[in-house]
């Protein structure tokens, strides 16, 4: 047995000369071996700013340059970075309720086109498709499937 240096931790340990002789002998420990092997680096997470490790194909593709611990202080980042104009579902800002404004001017709520009165189900249909043309006579109430028909199979209303 010969006394071999750890490539990792630099200490001496034992070595039969067959493992020397393949290549083998170059850490001390299973542990040493699987921490010599890592290529990577150490850094930061950007939410928690806990330590990290990132392999180098990680901190090669990602797009933000930032790295996170975990997928919930990602969230937590993305939640804070990516709302109001610059959400990709982003509609143009605060619209007014249209269940209020067809309540004020006393529209009764039922759908137009089935007569469904179940107010869990129903929601205001712009019928020239321009949400912030708000104008009463715009405004219909119909519930939610014949809302689908209506904007994805061309369905006319009924009355």
């Amino acid at each position: 047995m010969l006394n071999v240096r750890c490539k990792f931790c630099n200490k001496f340990f034992y070595a039969k000369p067959s493992w020397i002789k393949y290549g083998n002998a170059k850490f001390c420990s299973k542990q040493c071996q699987y921490e010599g092997a890592k290529t990577g680096k150490w850094t930061t997470c950007f939410t928690c700013q806990k330590d990290i490790y990132r392999t180098v194909k990680a901190l090669r593709v990602s797009k933000s340059k930032k790295y996170f611990c975990n997928k919930i202080c990602q969230t937590i980042w993305r939640n804070q970075e990516f709302r109001g104009p610059r959400h990709a579902n982003w509609k143009g800002g605060a619209h007014i309720e249209y269940r209020e404004i067809m309540r004020k001017h006393g529209s009764k709520p039922f759908c137009k086109r089935c007569r469904n009165k179940d107010e869990r189900v129903l929601c205001v249909h712009h019928r020239d498709k321009n949400r912030k043309n708000n104008d009463i006579s715009n405004l219909m109430w119909l519930c939610h499937n014949c809302h689908h028909l209506i904007h994805n199979h061309k369905v006319k209303v009924l009355w």
